[in-house]
């Protein structure tokens, strides 16, 4: 190296000391003083998630079900005229007439893979005799409906055309922190996809009375009627949740919307995948919210977990091991706060895999371990519906089982008659018998199975004393035949 290049790179590393001592002259004096970071050039100004956006539109889409009905036409005041009836006949001008008319309904979904594999709403299709779907470039195709879920509110579409589809990918489950920032796309109002943006408010939100499994994102980004079913996305571009639903006096947003979360939504799209139908881990065990009179009861710092109030024969439940009196405080390491999280952290696992309940019991910590396992059908279902005149007339009753109480939704004893359907205009419908009650007994003998109740209805008694067990009361019903 020349002398010259010695010396310029001499008096270049002079200089930078100098300026580097100088600044840290600066910081000290400074130190005091908060610090402010100044956006120095337009791309530090212009912040925009137009990016993230066009990632995943193409991936969320409009959907149109509809569905026809026979509706009754009003009689015309003139059709009883002797005038008219002379020239109409007794069938008239389509007088009193029914005719069919098309309802409608408006909502988004999700395309989850390639295929053309959508999710949306339940209730955005509930009833639905066609389905189309319309991408954000417009073009529409028919969608099958593959699967759907009441007690998620949530289904599963299948676009009628080859792939490949743009789809939004799952974010990781429980990847979601409150504050975060999230953007939801849906066709609010049928105006068009439209995106809106806001933060996560709460996690783990139950009791909002939307479907059987209370656990919701709940988000301040405006949701609106036609939203449901829309994607609710992290800042990567993936699905977190599903909206569903909003809190609102007047329809509009009013910054509470709800969200069902991912891990609930690939649950029920795996189910599509293995054959259509939503087959669901059985505890056969019944829990209780933990107040504030228990927590001190049980000697605790504060509310938390869920407490085992009854545990059933021959259930994973008791083969597990798990007692009446245990404090169930976390479900797979995911701490449970009442029934509603402590369900959906148990529910939302396939069959087949463990499940592992931290317990406090007696005042020591403990593990319960077991297998995911459906809920047995452990008697045949012998599913009859009755028409003889009675007072069941128009009843669909099945033999209880654990399995047929998971279909119905009951918890509780699983032996006995139970009403599955209740035809519409029965006179079953008219005594008031709705769909889970349970027969327990007609004139004081105990109903064991639907044949049996079968034969009782076809030599009806003078009067009909039955006891019928609904929401965990047994209520005696006496009428006159």
């Amino acid at each position: 190296m020349g002398l010259w290049a010695m010396r310029t790179v001499g008096a270049l590393v002079a200089t930078a000391l100098a300026g580097l001592m100088m600044a840290t002259d600066g910081a000290k004096a400074q130190s005091n003083t908060p610090q402010r970071l100044v956006p120095e050039s337009a791309a530090e100004i212009k912040l925009s998630f137009a990016p993230l956006v066009k990632k995943v539109a193409p991936g969320v889409v409009n959907v149109y079900a509809s569905r026809r009905v026979l509706q009754q036409r009003p009689a015309s005041p003139f059709f009883d005229d002797p005038f008219f009836r002379r020239f109409f006949g007794n069938q008239g001008p389509g007088f009193g007439q029914p005719r069919e008319r098309v309802q409608s309904s408006l909502g988004s979904g999700v395309i989850i893979s390639a295929d053309g594999t959508v999710i949306t709403n339940h209730h955005v299709i509930k009833d639905a005799d066609e389905v189309r779907v319309a991408l954000n470039d417009r073009r529409e195709y028919d969608a099958e409906i593959v699967l759907k879920d009441e007690r998620t509110d949530l289904a599963v579409l299948k676009i009628q055309a080859p792939g490949p589809f743009d789809h939004v990918a799952f974010a990781e489950a429980d990847s979601l922190d409150v504050g975060d920032i999230v953007l939801a796309i849906g066709n609010p109002f049928g105006v068009g996809q439209t995106v809106t943006q806001g933060i996560v408010s709460a996690l783990a939100r139950t009791q909002v009375g939307v479907t059987d499994y209370q656990f919701f994102i709940q988000t301040d980004a405006a949701i609106n009627p036609g939203n449901s079913g829309g994607a609710l996305v992290d800042m990567t571009g993936r699905l977190v949740g599903i909206n569903t639903a909003i809190f609102s006096r007047s329809g509009g947003s009013n910054g509470i919307g709800f969200a069902i979360p991912a891990r609930m939504v690939r649950f029920v799209a795996a189910a599509a995948d293995q054959g259509g139908s939503v087959r669901r881990p059985w505890l056969g065990a019944t829990v209780q919210t933990v107040g504030a009179e228990i927590a001190d009861a049980l000697g605790l710092d504060r509310p938390r977990g869920v407490l085992v109030t009854n545990v059933f024969d021959e259930s994973p439940a008791i083969r597990a091991g798990l007692r009446v009196s245990d404090l169930v405080i976390a479900v797979d390491g995911n701490e449970v706060a009442d029934p509603d999280s402590f369900g959906f952290h148990f529910a939302t696992r396939p069959l087949g895999e463990p499940a592992r309940f931290t317990v406090l019991r007696n005042g020591r910590q403990v593990d319960v371990e077991f297998v995911r396992e459906a809920a047995p059908e452990t008697v045949p279902r012998d599913t009859r519906v009755l028409t003889t005149y009675s007072p069941f007339e128009g009843a669909t009753v099945m033999n209880l089982s654990p399995a047929v109480a998971e279909e119905l939704r009951l918890e509780g004893r699983y032996e006995g008659v139970v009403i599955a359907e209740v035809g519409p205009g029965s006179t079953a419908e008219q005594v008031g018998l709705r769909r889970g009650d349970i027969v327990r007994a007609i004139n004081d003998r105990e109903m064991r199975s639907t044949r049996m109740l079968e034969s009782f209805t076809n030599v009806p008694p003078r009067v009909w004393r039955m006891d019928i067990e609904r929401d965990g009361k047994v209520n005696r019903i006496v009428l006159r035949g």
